[in-house]
């Protein structure tokens, strides 16, 4: 790749749903559950003020354990969405996996498959290695490593650093 084609490439932050954006309590899928944490508009807006495209990567099992179905998922996605545009920020996509291995066979976009990270990569022409991913879980990480995701955040320790200080 020749400079020129690198230096035209984007970076993105990626955040998990559940336990990073909204507080985790299984299987969230009507707004009256969903309970943003609290400093993740500071968060996510600091990154957008430093030019990161933002995007949602996240598993949905509940869909192929029928728990809800697509047309609830993305009800409250788009009013999460609305959420974080009334503070400013824009959520460029949300990728999500609505399968589970023992509902609907193997997929390549469960995390910690890398399908969704990939697809962004190549939708939006990012270059993994500036882009960043927060995440609750070892299978976030993984799925970030598994993408050539340059940074990879537990969520639980960026709120202790905020904490702390």
């Amino acid at each position: 790749m020749n400079s020129s084609a690198k230096m035209s490439k984007r970076k993105a932050l990626f955040l998990d749903r559940d336990g990073t954006i909204n507080i985790e309590k299984g299987y969230v899928f009507r707004i009256e559950d969903f309970e943003f944490h609290p400093q993740i508009f500071e968060i996510v807006k600091e990154y957008q003020q430093q030019e990161f495209l933002i995007f949602i990567v996240t598993n949905q099992s509940g869909i192929a354990r029928g728990f809800y179905t697509d047309s609830d998922f993305q009800k409250l996605s788009d009013w999460m969405v609305n959420q974080f545009q009334s503070r400013g920020i824009n959520i460029t996509k949300i990728y999500y996996c609505p399968h589970h291995p023992d509902f609907t066979g193997d997929c390549n976009c469960r995390k910690p498959k890398p399908g969704m990270f990939l697809q962004a990569i190549d939708e939006f022409n990012l270059d993994p290695s500036e882009c960043v991913l927060i995440g609750d879980r070892k299978s976030d990480i993984l799925a970030g490593e598994n993408a050539g995701i340059g940074k990879k955040l537990l969520i639980q320790d960026i709120y202790n650093e905020i904490n702390s200080d």
